[in-house]
């Protein structure tokens, strides 16, 4: 797939996995000006996911992390409008931001039970939801939680090759680029130092780089 000379080797490589991930995703479930969206678990994908549907149009965006890192992270970077932390209020909290309604759209990115439940019920009626992280797994009450309410849930994997070129040529459109949720970058001959430090969870994206990319 070409690149444009308008995005750097360390765009074109997020493309493929992270940003090409969620875009499948917020393709399946749609984004528009209407929806308040929330994203459980904020890694790199995460915030990928927060900002491409900034790019699309949500009217509001909520983040929700266990650590405290990527939550200061997503509100550094102005991708969020609340960022909160996951607790036993957190529910409580999306409702309240959305009018008690709940969330129009919901991606968890995080792979886990209580993420992914929470993704699930604070999606208001009418609602979907997309399953991006792997791993792990997801228990909730079919009635309440989902058939009542009308909701769908997504699963949605990796991406194709037409969506690739689709966001790359609206990467471009959009003056957006991936490399900036690199927040740490390495030479080849240090990448168990990358891999330890992506590892322990407590940055944004961590590339290894050829040399004229150091800085």
């Amino acid at each position: 797939m070409p690149l444009p000379d308008e995005l750097s080797y360390t765009d074109g490589a997020q493309v493929a996995c992270g940003f090409g991930t969620c875009y499948e995703a917020l393709e399946k479930i749609g984004i528009s000006g209407n929806d308040a969206v929330l994203v459980t678990g904020l890694g790199p994908v995460g915030l990928a996911t927060l900002m491409l549907a900034k790019a699309l149009g949500a009217r509001t965006l909520i983040g929700v992390d266990v650590v405290p890192e990527r939550i200061e992270l997503a509100k550094k970077m102005g991708l969020v409008h609340h960022s909160l932390p996951f607790d036993e209020r957190t529910l409580d909290l999306v409702r309240e931001l959305t009018g008690g309604q709940g969330c129009e759209r919901a991606i968890d990115c995080s792979g886990k039970e209580d993420a992914r439940r929470l993704a699930v019920r604070a999606t208001r009626k009418w609602g979907k939801i997309a399953l991006v992280g792997e791993g792990g797994s997801i228990s909730f009450n079919p009635s309440p939680d989902l058939l009542h309410d009308q909701k769908t849930i997504h699963g949605s994997w990796v991406t194709s090759i037409w969506l690739m070129e689709d966001l790359v040529e609206r990467l471009v459109a959009w003056k957006l680029h991936p490399e900036a949720l690199v927040t740490n970058r390495f030479p080849l001959e240090k990448a168990d130092d990358a891999y330890r430090l992506m590892a322990d969870g407590r940055c944004g994206k961590v590339a290894v780089v050829f040399d004229e990319e150091l800085r």
